[in-house]
């Protein structure tokens, strides 16, 4: 029974289920603590607990299905190792890079590419399929007959997999319970917890509140795996009833990753950057006509029945199916859709129609709306696309693939339509995304920890795993893997180290900080109202048009919020509680962003960041790490190449050997 079948039936509103313990501590001593129970963390829980640590996990919602990866997934990137690939771990990271012009994740690359194909690997051993075992698209292009694999965007070099991965978040969930992690569900991470109490010293462990009890949780840890994602949905967008359905992203990702690493003074890299993200006025994920990622390869037709060609990055049109899932250079690969590279990748083809759409609609050529037609696939690749790829892409398996079967949708006689609209490119930007409908100030936070090659942070103890906090690093796959590696190095960090007894100061005053609203009687203000008003000063001086002027104002707008408003709220129950936390986190993470964007003093057109009043771009190619000291924001230059100078060594496979904890 939901919420409103109770009240229409009882006529009341129903009681808080939960016995009320505010303020209780709870004390928890682990080896190592996993914020965030999302893919990244799972894996980060087993590897450590495969090392012999002991392990607590602290997640915001119910283990077994939360995160951004709790759907599931259609591909796996980064599985270069495998045995069908002609693709290296060093070619898959200097791609990266080159595509990037640098700005990307270059150590975490090659690390995701010696360390993908035997995460899968292991996937597969929990239980999640990964290959055509009952034979069904035996002929297919995109299979291969010995391993039985099926293959995604090149299927000359063969390096990114199909996968039936809906189950697999259950699956990484119930081997790190079987292992024996102890899992905190539905607790909000509120700090991390520092040697001292001091910002910049070791973190050994953090503090949480539960959202059914509120009670107060103290995790002491020798070394913490931070896993939790990036700033997408409640930061500058906040409309929760509009946006929810069409969002890619978890609307419970509060970016809290960051907060708890801002504050303890923990340096971050590419946060100056920000753009349109999945979290607009668009439609479900994957439910309208497209031509890129899980539909790349879909037919796309005109009212008429005219087909748009597909074509590759410099304007030759495609007249094949097969030459689609093709470098268009000899001795190059195709690199992949959806984990954070440049479309515009000089060896990669470009996945939408190659001509100019939108000017042909005006001259009558082609007439809206466009369609996806299946009918013109073969049978085998249709039902690749529509049974294999929809029915394990994250959020489509219920509401797309389920329902519209159920609703009569049959790809083997109807059409998807695109949504009406202005657009040159027929792909993911003009399509269920919302395209033009979107605000233009509603933004997406990228950005995340600068790491060494243990993915520490420049924090001792603190590592970092997952989409977004271990920044420009890829996708779902590549989450699996970086937590996989990042919780080996936890665990051998603290075999290492002694435990360290948290400051009972620290501990008291983030407990008075989490508990203020609970006693105020007088508030008016609750944690939407407060949401909303933090999206808005966002969406106004950190939106499309930044200037010193208008960032300091945003500041300024932002801790008066806090200062106001923020001493007004009001709480009715522990769930309201671990949201206004979370809405006053996001203040605090609106103030760094804004800081970062006044930290850098060049614009940077790879990383779409434009301030209004700057007019020099750096053209070196260099991060801006800032970080906190007592309070006080501090920012440097670094090469985007920093993972290959000293104090590293000058080769990625030198420096993997060195520090990859290999047994």
């Amino acid at each position: 029974m939901n919420w409103h079948e109770y009240v229409n039936q009882t006529g009341r509103v129903p009681e808080w289920p939960y016995e009320v313990k505010y303020g209780k501590q709870v004390i928890v001593e682990t080896d190592v603590l996993v914020v965030g129970g999302g893919v990244a963390g799972c894996r980060a829980a087993i590897s450590a607990l495969q090392k012999g640590a002991s392990v607590a996990v602290m997640d915001r919602g119910f283990s077994k299905r939360s995160g951004m990866g709790g759907a599931g997934v259609d591909h796996w990137h980064g599985a270069v190792r495998n045995p069908c690939s002609k693709i290296t771990p060093q070619m898959y990271s200097e791609a990266a890079m080159d595509a990037t012009d640098g700005y990307t994740n270059g150590l975490a690359r090659y690390i995701i590419g010696m360390e993908g194909w035997d995460t899968l690997l292991e996937t597969e051993r929990l239980g999640v399929q990964i290959r055509d075992e009952d034979d069904e698209f035996v002929g297919s292009i995109f299979r291969d007959d010995e391993t039985k694999l099926l293959f995604a965007y090149d299927i000359i070099n063969k390096h990114c997999l199909r996968i039936y991965g809906y189950n697999i978040k259950p699956c990484v969930d119930k081997e790190m319970r079987r292992l024996g992690a102890k899992v905190f569900d539905r607790t909000c991470a509120t700090s991390l917890l520092t040697e001292g109490g001091k910002q910049g010293a070791r973190v050994i462990g953090a503090t949480g509140v539960n959202d059914r009890t509120g009670e107060f949780v103290v995790f002491k840890a020798k070394a913490v795996v931070v896993c939790t994602a990036q700033a997408r949905s409640r930061l500058w967008s906040f409309a929760p009833e509009l946006t929810v359905s069409q969002s890619m992203a978890d609307l419970n990702n509060t970016a809290m990753g960051h907060t708890i690493g801002w504050r303890a003074g923990a340096e971050f890299i590419g946060m100056e950057m920000t753009s349109g993200h999945i979290s607009g006025m668009g439609y479900a994920p994957y439910s309208t006509a497209n031509d890129n990622n899980t539909y790349q390869g879909a037919p796309s037709v005109d009212r008429n029945g005219k087909v748009l060609k597909y074509a590759y990055t410099d304007g030759t049109l495609i007249d094949n199916e097969e030459d689609i899932f093709k470098s268009s250079e000899e001795g190059s690969f195709v690199i992949g859709h959806g984990i954070a590279l440049d479309n515009g990748y000089k060896n990669k083809y470009k996945a939408s129609v190659g001509e100019p759409v939108w000017d042909k609609v005006l001259s009558g050529e082609y007439e809206q709306p466009f369609y996806n037609d299946l009918t013109l696939l073969s049978e085998t690749s249709r039902r690749m696309l529509f049974g294999l790829m929809l029915a394990h892409e994250g959020k489509c398996r219920v509401p797309i693939y389920k329902n519209m079967t159920e609703w009569g949708y049959d790809p083997d006689k109807d059409m998807l339509q695109y949504p009406v609209g202005e657009y040159n490119m027929m792909g993911l930007g003009g399509s269920w995304m919302g395209g033009k409908h979107t605000p233009p100030n509603w933004r997406g936070g990228h950005g995340g920890y600068l790491v060494d090659w243990r993915l520490q942070t420049s924090l001792p103890g603190l590592f970092v795993a997952g989409y977004g906090i271990l920044p420009n690093a890829g996708c779902h796959g590549e989450a699996h893997t970086a937590g996989r590696y990042a919780g080996r190095q936890a665990a051998v960090f603290a075999s290492k180290h002694e435990a360290v007894e948290p400051d009972a100061g620290q501990i008291a005053r983030e407990s008075k900080r989490v508990f203020a609203a609970v006693d105020n009687k007088g508030g008016d203000v609750g944690w939407k109202e407060f949401n909303y008003a933090v999206a808005r000063i966002m969406q106004d001086y950190c939106g499309v048009y930044k200037t010193e002027h208008t960032l300091k104002m945003g500041v300024r707008r932002m801790r008066d919020l806090l200062e106001t408003e923020g001493e007004r709220t009001y709480v009715s129950n522990p769930h309201e509680l671990a949201r206004l936390v979370e809405a006053l986190s996001l203040a605090e993470l609106g103030i760094a962003y804004m800081e970062v964007a006044l930290a850098r003093k060049t614009n940077v057109v790879r990383l779409g960041f434009e301030r209004n009043d700057l007019h020099e771009e750096d053209t070196e190619g260099n991060w801006n790490p800032v970080h906190q000291e007592n309070g006080e924001v501090v920012s440097r230059f670094l090469s985007v190449n920093y993972h290959l100078q000293e104090p590293y060594a000058p080769t990625l496979e030198e420096n993997y050997r060195r520090y990859a904890e290999l047994d």
